[in-house]
């Protein structure tokens, strides 16, 4: 699985990830309001910064977040 978010975080164009660009980032696994609501709950990605008007986290911490909620199903 490591070898699949290493590919998204090297294909993705910017050293950071908008909240508003979540669902792109994770080929629509994960909704805006989805990680809002895991943030106000503290369980979001660490490291998230208010750019403007927009939330965004970095593409690093966020990938090791995404590492650390994905389970591997089957065989």
């Amino acid at each position: 699985m490591h070898a699949i978010f290493q590919e998204m975080a090297e294909r993705w164009p910017s050293p950071i990830v908008a909240r508003t660009e979540v669902e792109n980032f994770t080929g629509g696994a994960l909704s805006e309001k989805y990680l809002a609501n895991l943030d106000c709950a503290g369980k979001g990605p660490a490291g998230r910064f208010r750019l403007g008007r927009k939330i965004v986290y970095p593409v690093g911490a966020f990938i090791t977040w995404l590492e650390g909620r994905a389970t591997k199903l089957g065989g």
